[in-house]
């Protein structure tokens, strides 16, 4: 990544012509999932749960080490179906910690199995974990008229991030501070952050504009 093009603009020009995004630069899977993942409306429960549990295991590395690692964790963790997770006992936590392939946090992995429990118990309040996320999505007169580079390394949290993590924690989930649920939010489309330039901004505001929002039961 060119040091000097980024603060500039926050966007790179890759070999296909093609501009981005600065953050994933030139590396073929984050290039990907920059293209194809980040930002895009997610209602499926299982990638929700996946999305939150792996922000968790990011916390203090790289989302890159977290991306290579992806494949594994679906593995170790049965794909993230919360509801087997949420069943693991002692001898799961053992077997996680025995996996080269994942991040052998003790505690990362608790919380993993704890807030799966914490999944099942909001689902059955709110019908779905999509309904609940997508209910915190923060008006527009809370985000920024122009996403650009300052705006984007300058916001790790929003007051909608840090109203969900309160929210989450009173509701018993862990490894859910404001930063990790802003990361969280960017990730599953809740705010499009793709900065001005790039070539996926105005593809998801369109997705955002024709998608139809889960709604909490009445």
């Amino acid at each position: 990544m060119q040091d000097d093009v980024p603060v500039k603009t926050g966007l790179l020009t890759g070999e296909d012509g093609v501009t981005r995004c600065f953050w994933p630069g030139t590396l073929p899977e984050y290039v990907h999932y920059h293209d194809h993942e980040w930002g895009r409306p997610v209602t499926d429960d299982t990638r929700l749960f996946e999305k939150i549990c792996l922000e968790g295991f990011q916390s203090g590395l790289s989302w890159l080490t977290i991306l290579r690692k992806r494949q594994n964790f679906r593995d170790a963790f049965d794909n993230f179906d919360y509801r087997r997770i949420a069943r693991y006992d002692e001898n799961d936590v053992d077997r996680l910690l025995a996996n080269a392939g994942i991040i052998r946090h003790r505690g990362k992995i608790n919380s993993a199995i704890n807030n799966a429990k914490r999944a099942i118990e909001l689902v059955g309040e709110t019908g779905s974990l999509a309904a609940y996320f997508w209910s915190f999505e923060p008006s527009a007169e809370e985000r920024p008229k122009v996403i650009d580079y300052k705006t984007l390394v300058a916001n790790p949290i929003s007051p909608t991030s840090t109203r969900l993590s309160k929210d989450l924690k009173k509701r018993g989930w862990s490894f859910v501070g404001p930063t990790t649920m802003y990361a969280h939010m960017q990730a599953m489309g809740l705010v499009n952050d793709h900065i001005e330039g790039c070539k996926c901004r105005t593809e998801i505001e369109k997705l955002r504009k024709d998608f139809k929002r889960p709604a909490l039961p009445s």
